[in-house]
């Protein structure tokens, strides 16, 4: 597989070893300081564009990806919204393909199922309620993570009890509500944990990555499938890992 990677910091560096390590051939490589790379023919001759930036860019990243008939698989979060989503179906509706994710570690995809599991299992229970906390390192401006709105959305799928979460201000919370908190420490990978509580007992799941490689290696995966798929859509790690590994 051919690969373009958009944003060549420390992720844009572990997707490359991890790329190369399983074979595959990095021909292009853009940051803030070559955006023309985009028109370039090396871009244009990629299979498949890996893009980790910021929220602010990765709408025009993945727009100058499609120009150049590239499709994309983007680790950017919190820059999808209602409007970015319609913008999405639109262009996927005219022959584009997209793979996001709030997290692609296949560590935290299974977290995110066995989320959804225990929270239909616990759902006709009331005297268990859920709080989630994230940790990130001090540069990851959105929260909480997109990793942690996941879990609470997978939640709030499965549990008829919990409508909504939000980030708690002077101790309130709206009944039906998902506490979710954030903390941001030095060079802190990512940790989540969901907490489901009693008065007879604590039962938590807990993802704690110990370096980027985790989730450089499934954006690779996410690509690896993404090149592979000729059918246009906008997917997500979990579309990858069902057909993938049968998950």
């Amino acid at each position: 597989m051919k690969l373009a990677i958009i944003g060549y910091g420390k992720m844009g560096r572990e997707i490359e070893k991890v790329a190369l390590r399983r074979g595959h051939e990095v021909v292009c490589k853009i940051d803030i300081d070559n955006q023309a790379d985009f028109d370039s023919d090396a871009f244009r001759s990629a299979d498949v564009a890996v893009e980790f930036t910021n929220p602010g860019a990765a709408r025009e990243n993945i727009r100058r990806s499609w120009e150049q008939g590239v499709p994309v698989v983007s680790g950017s979060t919190g820059w999808i919204n209602a409007l970015t989503r319609e913008w999405i179906k639109t262009e996927c509706a005219n022959g584009n393909k997209l793979v996001t994710s709030a997290n692609f570690s296949l560590g935290m995809n299974a977290m995110m199922a066995a989320n959804k599991i225990i929270a239909r299992m616990l759902a006709p229970y009331s005297y268990y309620s859920v709080k989630l906390h994230e940790v990130h390192h001090v540069n990851k401006k959105d929260h909480p993570s997109g990793s942690a709105i996941a879990l609470a959305d997978g939640i709030i799928e499965e549990n008829s009890r919990y409508t909504t979460w939000q980030e708690p201000q002077a101790n309130s919370l709206h009944e039906g509500s998902i506490p979710v908190t954030y903390e941001r420490l030095a060079d802190a990978p990512g940790t989540h944990e969901v907490v489901w509580d009693s008065p007879m007992c604590t039962l938590s799941i807990h993802h704690e990555a110990k370096n980027r490689d985790g989730f450089a290696i499934g954006a690779v995966v996410a690509a690896e499938w993404l090149s592979k798929n000729t059918e246009p859509g906008h997917y997500s790690m979990e579309d990858v890992l069902q057909e993938t590994y049968n998950i």
